[in-house]
């Protein structure tokens, strides 16, 4: 079997991770005419073209291969790493680009609970990246080995891959008080939700359509949708009176009780269910990776079964 060059690997990672060969030469401190020879030198090797040239730049079938490859040599460095720290603390420093652990994770998972379990790893000196997507495309990340690990929808573990059932997210229809009591004092119905403006992440986000169609009884809904890609946003937005939106009951739940919120469907939710998925290896920090979050995902989020659902979101 061929020996890749470490850091060919880690320049093709690079390039997929910038987005360009001279924002990759940049982060490497070559020069960008290195970038491409390191690139060429891996292809000649492997035999076939590893990166697509478009806007965006995309990793080949093989190139995906290799991706994954040099995550995996990522992560070999960073358990090395975190060993001899435990053997000789102070001795090592904070993780650099080529032992960075990337994951992805959904947004409203990082605004609620996931990002304060992740925090002790952090102070560890583990070197994070958390990629954000909504939860039924964080998946994709991991399936084209960008990531070793992601938060996501999917119940079916991937190849070489391991799943962990983390719990289910409760999402309630929520809007600013004197906004309910003016265009919704009824509450959200299947005859007034056509009226009203709701609040989605982005385009991908059907958690509004999908929480009204089910709720009301409907087997498909046209919403008129404002975009806020960000969660806390969505939530700002909400208490700014911009109109309606499905969100994390974890996220509004000090609004509610405050007043400055209310729930317009009261006693209404729907429980998004999400798995934690990672490479099938051992790895010391995967496994600690997978343990926090399991762990904080049991304190926060409602227990699997009874009838909970699998549904969109971000």
């Amino acid at each position: 079997m061929s020996t890749f060059d470490p850091d060919a690997l880690e320049c093709l990672a690079t390039i997929v991770e910038e987005g360009g060969f001279e924002r990759a030469a940049v982060r490497l401190s070559i020069t960008q005419s290195a970038v491409s020879q390191r690139l060429r030198s891996l292809e000649v090797q492997v035999g076939t073209v590893l990166i697509v040239r478009s806007r965006p730049l995309k990793a080949t079938t093989a190139g995906r291969l290799l991706l994954k490859h040099a995550m995996q040599m990522r992560l070999l460095r960073a358990d090395l790493e975190h060993e001899l720290k435990d053997m000789a603390p102070g001795a090592a420093g904070m993780a650099g680009e080529d032992e960075r652990i990337s994951i992805a994770i959904n947004a409203d998972s990082i605004a609620s609970w996931a990002l304060p379990a992740l925090s002790p790893l952090a102070h560890q000196g583990l070197g994070l990246e958390i990629i954000t997507d909504d939860q039924d495309f964080t998946v994709e990340w991991l399936r084209e080995g960008r990531v070793l690990g992601c938060v996501t929808t999917l119940p079916a573990a991937l190849r070489s891959c391991k799943v962990t059932p983390l719990g289910a997210m409760r999402y309630v229809a929520v809007a600013q008080t004197a906004f309910a009591q003016a265009r919704c004092p009824a509450g959200l119905t299947a005859h007034n939700f056509s009226q009203l403006p709701f609040i989605a992440f982005n385009r991908k986000d059907d958690l509004q359509s999908e929480f009204v169609a089910q709720k009301c009884g409907l087997k498909q809904v046209g919403l008129s949708q404002l975009y806020v890609p960000s969660s806390t946003g969505q939530v700002r937005a909400v208490l700014d009176g911009w109109g309606v939106s499905v969100l994390p009951e974890l996220l509004v739940r000090e609004h509610l009780r405050s007043g400055a919120l209310v729930d317009v469907m009261p006693g209404q939710a729907l429980h998004v269910a999400l798995y934690w998925h990672c490479w099938n290896l051992e790895s010391a920090l995967l496994d600690a990776l997978s343990n926090t979050l399991k762990k904080a995902a049991d304190i926060a989020l409602v227990r699997m079964g009874g009838g909970l659902t699998q549904n969109s979101g971000s």
